[in-house]
C-alpha cells in the first residue's frame, strides 16, 4: 500500500509476525519509533477502528520517525467475539507470552517482541462488554524519573480529561513489558458496553495524533497544553486493577444509579443489586468521595465481580497517593 502527500511517497508495509499483523508507516527520515496497539482484548472494537483510520490518515501527516500499528493484536479473541480467545487466557495477564504456547500466548509473544523494539508505546482499550469507562489515559509509575516524565508528557499531550498513574509492579501486561525494557508507555480507556460510539474512535485518533505531534513526527510544531481535568498518581498495590474495584456483595441484577463522569460523595447511593431468587435488594454505597470513572454495564453480576470504581481526585488538581498514607 502506498500513500502520497506533499512530502513524497510514504510506504505502508505489512508483515505477518507469528500470530499478529503489524503495519508500519515509514517516511524515510529518522525519528522515534512508535508502536500503537488495539485489540489486545477481542471485545474492544472502537480502538480497532481508530487504528484502521490512523493507517489511512497518518501517511499524509508523518514526515519523520516510524509508526507501527497493530489493529487487532488478539485476532483469535476478536473472532471469538469476547475478551479472550477460545483458550480462555487474558492476554493482558500473560505477556511476554510464549511462542510455543497457546494461541493467546503466541500472540502475546509476538506483540512483546514489537514492544521491545519500540521507542514509545500506545495501547488502546475500552471497557469491553462489561464496563463503561470515563475517558482516561494511564501509565505505570516507573523507577526511572526520565521514563516517568516521558510518560507523563505523553499523557498530557493526549488531551484526555483523566490522567492516572498506577502501581508499577503488576506483570503480564503490555505496559509491564515496556516497563522492563524502559519503553515509555501509555494506555487509553474509554467507553465500552454493547453499543458502538463513534466519539471514542475520534477521541482515540486525536489522542494518538497529538502524542505523535508532540514527539515531533509531523511538520507542524506542537506544544503541550494542560487540558486534563483530573490527575491521580497512586502507587498502592494493584491500584490500576479494574476488576477488583467495588466488588459485588451478592449476585443478582445490578441497577446502576451512578454515571461515569459524576462526582459522588461517600455514602451516596451508587446503585443496587436485586436478587430475583431471594427476592431481596441490596443497596450499594460510594465508599469515598471522588469521580465515577468505571461503571458496570452488564447487569447480571456474580458476588465479587466489580460494579464500578471511584477515584479520589479533585478538579484541576494533581494528587499523589503513597503506598503508606
Amino acid at each position: 500500500m502506498i500513500r502520497h502527500n506533499q512530502q513524497g511517497v510514504h510506504p505502508i508495509t505489512k508483515e505477518n509476525i507469528s500470530m499478529i499483523n503489524p503495519y508500519t508507516i515509514n517516511p524515510g527520515q529518522s525519528g522515534p519509533r512508535v508502536l500503537i496497539l488495539a485489540g489486545v482484548h477481542g471485545d474492544e472494537y472502537e480502538p480497532m477502528l481508530a487504528a484502521m483510520q490512523l493507517l489511512d490518515e497518518l501517511p499524509d501527516l508523518l514526515i519523520r520517525g516510524c509508526v507501527t500499528i497493530v489493529p487487532v493484536v488478539n485476532e483469535a479473541a476478536y473472532v471469538n467475539g469476547s475478551r479472550c480467545a477460545c483458550d480462555g487466557i487474558d492476554m493482558a495477564r500473560i505477556c511476554p507470552g510464549n511462542k510455543e504456547g497457546s494461541v493467546t500466548e503466541q500472540a502475546a509473544d509476538a506483540v512483546s517482541l514489537l514492544i521491545k523494539e519500540a521507542d514509545y508505546l500506545i495501547d488502546m482499550h475500552t471497557g469491553g462488554l462489561l464496563y463503561d469507562i470515563y475517558p482516561m489515559v494511564g501509565y505505570m509509575l516507573h523507577s526511572s524519573p526520565e521514563i516517568l516524565e516521558k510518560q507523563q508528557q505523553m499523557a498530557i499531550a493526549s488531551g484526555f480529561p483523566l490522567i492516572w498513574g498506577t502501581d508499577s509492579r503488576p506483570n503480564g501486561r503490555t505496559l509491564s513489558v515496556a516497563r522492563d525494557h524502559n519503553v515509555p508507555a501509555v494506555y487509553f480507556e474509554y467507553g465500552g458496553g454493547t453499543g458502538f460510539r463513534e466519539e471514542v474512535v475520534e477521541r482515540y485518533k486525536e489522542a494518538c495524533i497529538r502524542i505523535l505531534a508532540y514527539q515531533g513526527l509531523f511538520e507542524e510544531p506542537f506544544s503541550i497544553q494542560d487540558r486534563y481535568n483530573y490527575w491521580l498518581e497512586d502507587e498502592r498495590p494493584d491500584s490500576g486493577h479494574l476488576q477488583i474495584k467495588m466488588p459485588a456483595p451478592v449476585g443478582g441484577v445490578f441497577i446502576a444509579l451512578a454515571k461515569t463522569g459524576e462526582y459522588m460523595r461517600k455514602g451516596q447511593l451508587f446503585g443496587e443489586i436485586a436478587d430475583p431468587l431471594s427476592k431481596e435488594t441490596h443497596p450499594i454505597f460510594a465508599g469515598e468521595d471522588g469521580l465515577v470513572f468505571l461503571l458496570r454495564t452488564n447487569v447480571h453480576v456474580k458476588a465479587g465481580e466489580a460494579l464500578g470504581g471511584i477515584l479520589a481526585v479533585d478538579l484541576f488538581d494533581k494528587k499523589t497517593i503513597k503506598e503508606i498514607e
